[in-house]
Parts: C-alpha cells; structure tokens; sequence
C-alpha cells in the first residue's frame, strides 16, 4: 500500500476521535434571557471553564423554548423559572434530577407617576385587576418564557382577560419588553434582575413589589439519558454540580449590580 493511503487511513481514523474529544468538552445550555442579560451567565461561566476545561455554549430564550429544546435533545441542561412547566418536563421523561438553584423576584414597573396607583396594593393580583379595570397600557413579553408564564397566572387570578385596550403582546424578550413600555408610559410585569441591569435605561419604576406570588425561583435540570443517550451527560453533571457546590452558590449570592444583589442561592443539601 502506498505511503499516502496509509497516512489518508490514519487521518481518517484519528479525526473522529479527535472530533468527539473535542464535543466531550462542550455543554450546551439551554437558559432564560434573564440569567443572559443580567449578566450573570458572563460572571459564573469562566471560573466554571477555568477549573474544569469545560467550554459552556449557552442558547438564551424564553423558558418554553428552553425546554422543548431540551425535550427535542438539542441541549444537554436547561436551567429555567417556571415550576410547573419544569415539573411537567421532568413527569414526561425529558428532564432528571432538578435542583433549586437560586431565586430572585419579578416586580410591575411603570411610569414615575403610577397612574394606576399600584404603589398603594397589597398584592400583585390586585394590581393587575386595577390595570385591566382603569384600562391601562400595560406591555406584555408574549414569548412564553418564565416571565410571560407568570404574568398569564396573574391575569388568571384576577380574573382578567388579556383583550383589554391597554394590553400589548410583543413576543419578545425581557428587555425589548420594558424598552417599550417606557416609550408607551406603560406597565410592565419583570425579573428585578434584568430590571436592574437595564434601569439607567429606562423612565420606569418599581410599582408594586414584594408579594409573596412575585417569588421567581430557577432550576437546573439534565435532560434525559434515556431519551438522549449520546448528550454531553458528563459535562451537564458537572455543571449542575458546580451550580449547588459552595462555590457556585457563593458566586451566586455575590452577584451584584449597582451594589444591589440579583439572586439568592437556596439549594439545599
């Protein structure tokens, strides 16, 4: 056999291997824009990639595309905020062990002036009813992400329906959402953390806050091996790993912007 047909050969051989080495060391996370643009993501990744030689590819959407790109395998870890789509996740078999990771709180921002008066309520319910019934205009993400989910469970206990004058859905994310209604001088329901990221940007404020219904608790979740088997399974357990070490959960509640802190680690052993 000639020289070049034994190197082509060994080439071919080596570059499969070399290729999947390579994958072995990429994870692929599938998270919400909120852990993206409060800037989270950018402050935990490296000192995770440093100590473990892991590279952390991360997709940032709602929470509903964030998991059905875990139930189509596209991702080896979720990590989200909505608990009972997550719950339903783990049920049908595409997520396994789901760990409390952190928490922060959403808040309903408005204008300066709180026409609605939602400074002076008790609860967040409350509040939403008072938009509907005073026909205020009030921005929606409309993107079936956490947020989005929480605020469609709002309406729901208010007994409000979303075709009031004042509501505009825009099918986008956190932060497109408030730029908007601070143009409209609207209402806007929003994680605190991407609110303090964006703040100096906008003519809102906080309204109404503080409630126990505005909890927005995160999970980190793996996805199926039994679906999925040829995932990244090492690397998603390790960063899930790390997420709830001592480290991880310090670097979360060290987090901060403005001097304000964004979430609270609580998983709990």
């Amino acid at each position: 056999m000639k020289k070049h047909t034994i190197s082509a050969l060994l080439l071919a051989l080596v570059l499969p291997v070399s290729a999947q080495a390579a994958d072995d060391k990429v994870i692929k996370l599938a998270t919400t824009t909120s852990t993206d643009n409060s800037g989270l993501l950018a402050y935990l990744l490296p000192t995770f990639e440093e100590k473990t030689g892991y590279q952390v590819q991360v997709i940032a959407t709602g929470t509903g595309k964030a998991l059905r790109h875990g139930r189509n395998g596209d991702v080896d870890v979720v990590m989200t905020h909505a608990p009972a789509a997550e719950a339903q996740f783990v049920e049908d078999g595409y997520g396994r062990v789901p760990r409390q990771l952190m928490a922060n709180d959403f808040v309903i921002l408005g204008p300066k002036a709180d026409p609605a008066g939602l400074s002076q309520l008790d609860s967040a319910v409350k509040a939403f009813k008072v938009i509907a019934e005073q026909q205020r205009p009030f921005v929606s993400r409309g993107d079936e992400s956490g947020t989005h989910m929480k605020e469609l469970a709002l309406w729901q206990q208010a007994g409000v329906a979303t075709d009031f004058t004042g509501y505009s859905a825009i099918g986008q994310g956190m932060g497109p959402a408030m730029l908007t209604a601070s143009e409209m001088e609207a209402y806007v329901l929003a994680d605190r953390g991407t609110y303090l990221a964006f703040m100096e940007r906008l003519q809102l404020e906080v309204v109404h806050e503080g409630d126990d219904s505005l909890l927005n608790p995160y999970q980190v979740i793996l996805v199926s091996e039994t679906h999925y088997p040829d995932l990244n399974h090492a690397g998603a357990e390790a960063f899930s790993d790390w997420l709830v070490s001592e480290e991880g959960q310090q670097m979360i509640d060290s987090f901060t912007i403005n001097g304000q802190r964004l979430f609270q680690a609580t998983y709990q052993q």
